[in-house]
C-alpha cells in the first residue's frame, strides 16, 4: 500500500510469518480469542480484556487492532502483528514505543491461542519482533512485564536474556499482584539464524528514522 506501507511489513521466520493483518487475519484472530488464550481461573494480563463472552472477546481484539492502526504516530505507535504458523493464524505479537527516536527502546505484549500454546511459539515470535527492534529498527533496549505467577512469559523472557528491571503491586480483579518488569540490552540479545525482515525500508519515515 503506497500511502501506508506498514501493510507490506513483515518478518519471516523458520516457522512462522508475522504480518499485519488483513480483515480476512482479523477475522481469524478474533476467533482465536473466542476459543480462549489462558485457563479460565487465571489472568496474565495488566487489562483484563479477556475477561468477557467469547464473542466480546472476538469483538474487542478486532477494534483494538483498528485503533493501533489510526492511532500510529512517530512519537507513540504500536504495531500488532497477526502470528501465522502452518498457515493458521494462531495468536499476535506486538512492538510498541514512545519517543523512539530517542529513546531507541521498545515494549513488547503478545498472546497466543490455548491450543497453539507449549509448542515454542511464543519464545519464536517475541523473537521475530526483538530481530526486527534491534536489527531492522537499531533500538538500545527492550522491555516487558509479567504478573509474577505467570510462568511461561517469564520462562520466555529469561531465555532470551532479559534481566529483571524492577516490580510494581496491582490490583488484579480485586486483589494485588506483583508486576514484574524485564530489560533486554541490545549488547546482550543474540540475533537468531533464519529471520528475515520484509518490507521496512518504505516504512522507516513512519517512525522519523532515515531509510
Amino acid at each position: 500500500m503506497r500511502n501506508w506501507p506498514l501493510f507490506d511489513l513483515s518478518i519471516t521466520t523458520p516457522r512462522l510469518q508475522l504480518r499485519l493483518p488483513s480483515l480476512t487475519d482479523l477475522d481469524e484472530l478474533g476467533d482465536r480469542a473466542a476459543e480462549g488464550v489462558h485457563e479460565p481461573d487465571f489472568m496474565p494480563f495488566l487489562v483484563p480484556w479477556s475477561d468477557a463472552e467469547p464473542e466480546q472477546r472476538a469483538r474487542s481484539t478486532v477494534q483494538y487492532h483498528f485503533r493501533t492502526w489510526s492511532e500510529f504516530t512517530a512519537a507513540s505507535w504500536a504495531i500488532e502483528f497477526v502470528v501465522v504458523f502452518e498457515g493458521r493464524v494462531v495468536g499476535t505479537q506486538g512492538i510498541m514505543a514512545k519517543g523512539f527516536p530517542v529513546t531507541r527502546e521498545v515494549r513488547t505484549g503478545s498472546w497466543l491461542g490455548r491450543r497453539f500454546q507449549g509448542r515454542g511459539i511464543g519464545t519464536e515470535m517475541r523473537q521475530a519482533v526483538l530481530h526486527l527492534a534491534f536489527a531492522g529498527l537499531g533500538a538500545e533496549h527492550a522491555t516487558t512485564e509479567a504478573f509474577e505467577d505467570n510462568h511461561a512469559s517469564k520462562a520466555v523472557t529469561r531465555k532470551l536474556g532479559y534481566r529483571e528491571d524492577g516490580m510494581s503491586v496491582h490490583d488484579r480483579q480485586g486483589k494485588p499482584v506483583n508486576l514484574l518488569r524485564f530489560r533486554l540490552a541490545r549488547q546482550d540479545w543474540t540475533e537468531p539464524p533464519g529471520f528475515e525482515l520484509h518490507g521496512l525500508a518504505a516504512c522507516l519515515p513512519l517512525f522519523a528514522l532515515e531509510t
